[in-house]
């Protein structure tokens, strides 16, 4: 019995946010029935991303819907709440939200008060000052970027075929991504190993027309995989005509012109920033302690340090590392721990509410798998280093196993078993993304949208 009613605010509908309040309403059902406890998760979109499976919606090996969890049918005892936290007072227990509905009344943001607090909004893409980036660079982080990036790719190739000019094919058929880590390698491996097959439907387009790039701006790819199978990914894709550049910046993209800092220029039509992620910009917005790097200061049972009803974990959560070596290490950023803390925070608030001493998080690194493509990959698993193919496996049985839900689990593995007996799809659905432009055309109105007002091509 929870010693006393209580309202659980949950922050974002991510990893955390959605594992917390799965783990909160299978734990506290009874309380839930009785009206003891309330749980409210607010979050930007009705649907948790499973992340590590963007790179093969963005190469078709996915449906798009099958990457992400709808939040209300999963959280079928929670309050979903379509909105943003804009500010936190702790201190006051309330929480300033922004939802569609305020947007429309003009009244302003509205207010929720809680009991408990947890915080997990995630992170957001870490962009640098450079000339043109916000213009005409694409991120990785949404499934929107990602079916919205898989289109831009389709249709480069479209315009490429269709044109006489050399400088505008050779724009539209340079790739530049810039960050070596997981998103940046997985995105443009699958893609290269998409648009290498959709090039055998173009009478004029050759997969060694393409020019596929991949930016670095330290020593080595893929750190979380080690330095021996860091050195084998930049040599898998060297041999598949992927020009990696380590040690190199991007100095600018402006006028769709790639200049980098070792006075490379490649007129591009396509750039991908997948270089890092930071907080999200709600943990400035409160009252609660952070840490240099702008995360929230936790400890190893996931409260916030020093304050009283404040939860954290994941990517926006500085969590000690009690299994790590060196003292004063924090768990890396990745969903790996994010759903394993999800499971110990829905815990110790359990516990809290009754009154029980809190559990602490440890859990050893376990290893990493990244896919390459089609059938190629790495992976390090508990000190074992595999490659090609077993690696490629390796990849899909586990984020199969980690996928939320036995419907997601069923519907991936039936698109996974198609996909291997029938040829790919290579359709791009760009008008998805203006679906209206057409009628307001026929309508007699003026076109919102032209492929020359598109900083990215997408037409």
């Amino acid at each position: 019995m929870v010693k006393e009613r209580a309202r659980i605010l949950v922050v974002g509908g991510g990893y955390v946010g959605m594992y917390t309040a799965l783990r909160l309403q299978r734990r506290l059902k009874r309380e839930l029935s009785r009206g003891e406890v309330d749980i409210t998760v607010v979050t930007p979109d009705p649907y948790m991303t499973y992340q590590p499976f963007l790179p093969e919606a963005a190469a078709g090996s996915i449906s798009p819907r099958h990457v992400v969890v709808p939040l209300r049918r999963v959280l079928d005892r929670c309050h979903v709440v379509i909105g943003e936290v804009t500010t936190v007072e702790h201190a006051e227990r309330t929480a300033e939200v922004a939802t569609l509905a305020t947007a429309e009344d003009r009244k302003g943001a509205t207010f929720l008060e809680y009991d408990e607090l947890v915080l997990a909004p995630g992170s957001i893409a870490r962009t640098l000052p450079i000339p043109g980036l916000a213009e005409h660079g694409i991120g990785f982080k949404t499934v929107e970027e990602a079916i919205g990036l898989r289109n831009h790719v389709i249709e480069q190739m479209d315009i490429a075929s269709s044109t006489r000019d050399p400088a505008i094919r050779d724009a539209a058929l340079t790739f530049v991504f810039v960050g070596g880590g997981y998103a940046g390698v997985e995105a443009l491996g699958e893609l290269e190993d998409m648009a290498r097959y959709a090039a055998r439907y173009y009478h004029n387009v050759q997969p060694e027309d393409m020019k596929w790039i991949l930016v670095e701006a330290t020593d080595r790819i893929l750190p979380e995989v080690g330095p021996e199978l860091g050195r084998y990914t930049v040599t898998e894709l060297r041999r598949r005509n992927i020009q990696v550049l380590l040690e190199t910046r991007l100095e600018s993209c402006a006028d769709r012109v790639a200049v980098l800092s070792d006075g490379q220029r490649f007129p591009t039509r396509t750039l991908v920033w997948t270089a890092g992620v930071k907080p999200h910009p709600l943990i400035a917005n409160t009252d609660l302690p952070r840490t240099p790097h702008g995360r929230l200061k936790c400890t190893a049972e996931l409260t916030v340090d020093g304050v009283d009803h404040a939860w954290a974990a994941g990517d926006a959560a500085a969590v000690p590392d009690v299994t790590a070596a060196e003292p004063g290490t924090d768990t890396a950023p990745n969903a790996q721990h994010a759903v394993r803390q999800a499971r110990v925070l829905g815990d110790n608030i359990v516990h809290a509410l009754r009154g029980e001493p809190l559990d602490t998080y440890a859990h050893k690194y376990a290893g990493s798998v990244a896919s390459l493509g089609f059938h190629k990959g790495v992976a390090q698993v508990y000190g074992r280093r595999l490659k090609g193919y077993p690696a490629w496996f390796m990849h899909r049985v586990y984020h199969l196993s980690r996928v939320p839900t036995v419907n997601r689990k069923a519907r991936v593995l039936a698109e996974w078993t198609l996909s291997g007996l029938f040829k790919r799809e290579i359709v791009s659905l760009g008008s998805l993304e203006h679906p209206r432009a057409e009628f307001e055309l026929a309508a007699g109105g003026k076109p919102p949208h032209s492929p020359s007002d598109d900083s990215n091509g997408s037409s």
